[in-house]
């Protein structure tokens, strides 16, 4: 790996292209490098995460909606549609359903450093861009591997969060890279491409702030949208605000650390592996992924401590991040609102906890339904667990050694007699170092699980066998990796919108 400094400069300094980081990143991208064994497979496991995740959405209100406005985009050959069997649509638009369906659940893998990601959110426009172009099974492992290799790299280094920046502006940057990856694009068009998707998916990070609302799930599929738009334009010959990170009225200047600051970025050399796929990790329980270690500490604690209603006072020792996005830290009083919306709950580690620590576990739906939410005795005792921040767990956060690094907390429950239980729990037991790393039957078994019901036992198997033999499909063989539904499992029609005004 090469760490590359990345500053502002004045207009009046000249900053030659090879040295600005969207060229590097285009360098990487346009890196002919062979796809390693070992990230193929884990590349084939989150192409059924992902699946997973969206088969267990595809019914509800937000994945519809998207569902809705892609097909008043039918094109060819087009791109499929989570649940659809015939339909095609414009890519572009098959990335927005497809990425909100991923996203509905919170469910899928994600990386956390400087900042937050959810890397297999590259995986929808990538493959939707392989699918219309007829890109076989190898082209879309490269441009997969690229992918991640990008946004894995910018979230260890640049920290958007701090200056209340949402964290796709790292996923349109590493979108676009893939998708010049699966294309074979030259390293000047990935560059200014790079650029376009940065510019144009800058947002805030309210949508995940206060009353958290389904905008939390489209955010990503906008930034797959945007990177799709962003190599079309630029494939036609179009430009990009340059440079976009180091300009003098740029990303770095204005909306990150400020003209004297200075980022350290790492990306592979030329020729080296793109493996940063494999320093990721998915979920095994539908929440925010800072909630995983404490479920499980909770699914543990909940023998030791006995009789919930004597139950004093719970205390979270946790990371700053832990503790100020979805902790008592963030001063939200919708996060302990038994009325607050699933998104919001999914941000309150108070209520996930309570319930943890209730119902031994945790389910992607009956966990957040508003009658649970709602219950007498866990607002009881939601309301009597509070987060603080502890530098120690601050610091194994932040930890490069893999040994250190820790995303939960130690927990310190005091009952009504003064008896304490205090337990601790580092890394959620599917991590890759936790107690029962996922495996590939691990994945296999999640998609089971979360499409029972939905997706038909043939049609399941089906999409088991050509995800698992993604590496072997031929060109134009992509659309193998949709999965189709009962149209009566695709939930209630939405209410029509502009796109629809001519079907009216």
């Amino acid at each position: 790996m090469i760490t590359h400094d990345v500053r502002t400069y004045r207009s009046a300094e000249h900053l030659p292209r090879e040295d600005q980081l969207a060229w590097k990143i285009a360098e990487v991208a346009a890196d002919p490098v062979p796809v390693d064994a070992d990230v193929t497979g884990m590349i084939i496991n989150r192409v059924i995460d992902n699946a997973a995740v969206a088969a267990a959405s595809v019914a509800r209100r937000p994945v519809a909606s998207a569902r809705a406005q892609a097909l008043c985009h039918p094109a060819k050959p087009g791109a499929t549609v989570f649940g659809l069997d015939a339909e095609r649509v414009s890519p572009e638009w098959a990335a927005w359903a497809n990425g909100t369906a991923v996203r509905e659940l919170d469910f899928h893998d994600t990386f956390l450093a400087a900042d937050y990601s959810h890397p297999g959110d590259n995986i929808p426009p990538i493959l939707a861009v392989a699918q219309h172009t007829g890109r076989s099974g190898a082209d879309l492992i490269r441009g997969l591997a690229t992918g991640y290799e990008i946004q894995v790299n910018l979230v260890r280094a640049i920290c958007l969060h701090e200056h209340k920046i949402d964290h796709i502006a790292h996923l349109g940057p590493s979108a676009a890279a893939g998708i010049g990856t699966l294309l074979n694009l030259p390293a000047e068009v990935i560059y200014q491409a790079v650029q376009q998707a940065l510019h144009v998916t800058t947002t805030t990070r309210q949508s995940r702030k206060g009353e958290i609302s389904s905008w939390k799930a489209f955010a990503p599929a906008f930034a797959g949208k945007m990177a799709i738009e962003a190599v079309d334009r630029v494939m036609r010959g179009e430009g990009a605000p340059s440079p976009a990170w180091e300009g003098e009225d740029g990303f770095i200047a204005w909306l990150l650390s400020g003209p004297d600051a200075r980022y350290h970025v790492p990306l592979p050399g030329k020729g080296e592996a793109k493996r940063a796929i494999l320093d990721t990790y998915t979920k095994e329980h539908s929440a925010e992924y800072q909630s995983q270690a404490l479920i499980d500490l909770a699914r543990r604690m909940g023998p030791q401590v006995g009789d919930l209603s004597q139950v004093e006072s719970i205390v979270i020792h946790t990371s700053h991040h832990t503790h100020n996005v979805i902790g008592t830290g963030a001063n939200d009083p919708q996060k302990m609102d038994p009325k607050a919306s699933r998104e919001t709950l999914d941000h309150s580690i108070t209520y996930i906890f309570a319930v943890a620590l209730e119902d031994g576990g945790w389910h992607h739906e009956k966990s957040y339904a508003p009658e649970r939410a709602g219950r007498p005795e866990t607002v009881a005792l939601w309301h009597k667990i509070t987060t603080v921040e502890d530098p120690e767990w601050t610091r194994r956060y932040h930890a490069r050694d893999p040994r250190e690094k820790a995303f939960g907390g130690r927990v310190v429950v005091t009952l009504r007699n003064g008896r304490v239980v205090e337990d601790q729990l580092a890394l959620a037991d599917a991590h890759p170092d936790g107690a029962r790393p996922f495996a590939r039957e691990n994945y296999v078994a999640k998609f089971l699980t979360l499409s029972d019901g939905i997706v038909g036992p043939a049609e399941q198997q089906r999409f088991l066998q050509a995800a698992e033999a993604l590496a072997d499909l031929g060109a134009g063989d992509l659309a193998a990796l949709n999965f189709t539904v009962d149209p009566g499992k695709l939930g209630a029609r939405r209410p029509g919108g502009i796109f629809d005004w001519g079907n009216k």
